[in-house]
């Protein structure tokens, strides 16, 4: 199988490619086949750095840890991290190199094409095989000139596809079809399969469908993967969220519990439980702002995998009122997404809050907002404007991105790790002037709230934190002392369950590798991987129009 390569395509976004590319590198790793992830472009706000200090997409990471490997940016060598709806940041092999718009990214293509089959070359030429994900729809006949993820990459490299249709969303055979209909004879060439994901029920019912299907293509359907709730934890894209909740409603607090829980050990059924990991106390409810440029939304997954901690969605200033703590997270768009956050009224609830003493924590851009100022020429172009002012920091933006790993230590004496993805540079002011009054002017400090360290980069008002790394709460000790100083500050007792966060993240990846496994045909998943596309498949009319 040596240097072996498919593509998981979808016909739309968020069918299961992604899972699907994670649940087969699990699966190959576990067989002893030292595999790697490989998405040539992603279009996604979420992302980490890699070891030497490159950006690449969170799934990415993901799919590698999945593999048992280290990520690295050949893994997603073209990285889009939108900042409007028009214009996105383009990052290549890790470093950002220009901001484009949908027209002024088709000159880069051509380059890119090349970038991208090197990478792809290079990690056949490392591993036994390598798991390609594909991008959007491989049907998308206006994108297919210039396209350098689904069957131009394909194409480029000669890989076998596997199509993966969601049928929880209805249409999933019209879909599948449709999308092969849709592919010339050449790229029809290459699509050597179908995947129905997230199926509920039982499948002897989907036989006769299947069957047609198989006779309609000339293509075997390799599996059906039933409905799993609950199991991937690093969403792709901010933008595609509907996994997260709303911000409930009170009447839903009895519930928090069950649903953590469900929502944590449901894997755990499948992947080796944790027995008597359970919370002790009062349920602590958690409102994320949901800012339109997010980024960086897995911050939270720590929190939504701790039982009796109920973490939802909050867009307007009523459902702040019965938080515990308020995360104002990362974004794309730091002083465009202030502005929205004060038009929604957003900003005189955060002050509020901080007058009332009830916990707050910014993260990377949210940090940066409840500050003193921005000066920001460089992702709005704004120039200078005023942060809420409850925290004694100013952010000046710089051209180069800060990118890189961290360890540090808290006040405390914990040793915490994180990393950072920024173009603001933060100073730490002394006391200084501070926001008070809800609504009120800013005025000086004196009486109001002390300023200290907080974790290892950040500074605390009172209960107002921030903090400019991202992956804090994923240290297990650090995000138990958090959340007792949360619950004491809003009053609540609740002592954490000893969950370990990389534990929960390592049991849904088994589960997904089980899934592959028990539902797939691995075997014929293997001959693809060894022998390329089959020969002699059939062309499926009307293919590409002319």
């Amino acid at each position: 199988m040596s240097g072996g390569a498919l593509l998981v395509a979808g016909t739309t976004s968020d069918a299961g490619k992604s899972v699907v590319t994670a649940g087969l590198c699990r699966w190959l790793a576990r067989e002893g086949v030292r595999v790697a992830p490989f998405k040539a472009q992603n279009m996604a706000l979420n992302s980490v750095v890699t070891a030497d200090g490159a950006e690449i997409g969170r799934a990415q990471a993901m799919q590698a840890a999945a593999a048992g490997v280290e990520p690295e940016a050949a893994m997603n060598p073209v990285l889009l991290k939108p900042g409007s709806d028009r214009h996105s940041q383009l990052v290549v092999l890790g470093r950002p190199v220009a901001e484009v718009d949908a027209l002024g990214y088709r000159p880069y293509k051509a380059r890119l094409a090349g970038i991208v089959t090197d990478c792809l070359a290079d990690l056949r030429g490392r591993f036994d095989a390598v798991i390609c994900e594909g991008a959007g729809s491989p049907a998308e006949i206006n994108l297919r000139d210039t396209d350098i993820a689904n069957m131009g990459l394909a194409r480029a490299a000669n890989l076998p596809v596997l199509v993966v249709g969601d049928i929880d969303r209805g249409g999933v055979f019209a879909a599948l079809f449709g999308t092969l209909a849709l592919l010339d004879a050449d790229d029809q060439a290459l699509v050597a399969g179908w995947i129905v994901n997230k199926f509920r029920g039982d499948p002897r019912l989907l036989e006769p469908g299947l069957r047609q299907l198989e006779q309609l293509t000339g293509r075997p359907v390799h599996g059906v993967l039933p409905w799993r709730s609950g199991l991937w934890l690093d969403v792709e894209d901010s933008l595609d969220l509907a996994s997260y909740p709303a911000y409930p409603d009170a009447g839903d607090a009895d519930d928090a519990d069950t649903h953590n829980a469900a929502d944590t050990r449901g894997a755990d059924t499948h992947g080796g439980g944790t027995g008597a990991n359970s919370h002790t106390g009062d349920v602590l409810r958690v409102a994320v702002i949901r800012l339109p440029r997010l980024s960086n939304v897995t911050d939270i997954d720590a929190l939504r995998a701790e039982p009796g901690v109920l973490v939802g969605f909050a867009t307007r200033p009523d459902d702040l009122t019965d938080a515990d703590l308020v995360v104002v997270p990362g974004t794309r768009a730091t002083v465009d997404d202030l502005g929205w956050l004060r038009r929604r009224g957003l900003d005189a609830a955060l002050r509020a809050r901080a007058a009332r003493g009830r916990p707050l924590l910014g993260i990377c851009g949210g940090y940066q907002m409840l500050g003193r100022r921005i000066d920001d020429p460089v992702e709005s172009g704004a120039g200078t404007v005023d942060g809420l002012g409850l925290l004694p920091v100013t952010t000046a933006f710089a051209p180069d991105k800060l990118l890189g790993r961290r360890t540090g230590t808290t006040p405390d004496g914990l040793t915490v790790t994180g990393y950072e993805i920024r173009h603001g540079r933060l100073t730490v002011h002394d006391a200084g002037p501070l926001a008070r009054p809800a609504g009120g002017p800013v005025r000086g400090n004196a009486g109001g709230p002390a300023v200290e360290p907080f974790a290892a980069d950040g500074v605390r008002a009172g209960a107002v934190a921030g903090t400019s790394w991202h992956g804090l709460l994923e240290n297990d000790e650090f995000r138990r002392e958090f959340l007792v100083d949360v619950a004491a500050r809003a009053g609540r007792s609740f002592i954490p369950a000893r969950t370990c966060f990389a534990d929960v993240r390592r049991r849904r990846l088994d589960v997904l590798g089980d899934l592959v496994a028990d539902h797939l045909d691995t075997g014929a998943v293997r001959r693809l991987l060894e022998g390329g596309p089959p020969a002699g498949l059939p062309f499926v009319p009307p293919g590409a129009p002319g």
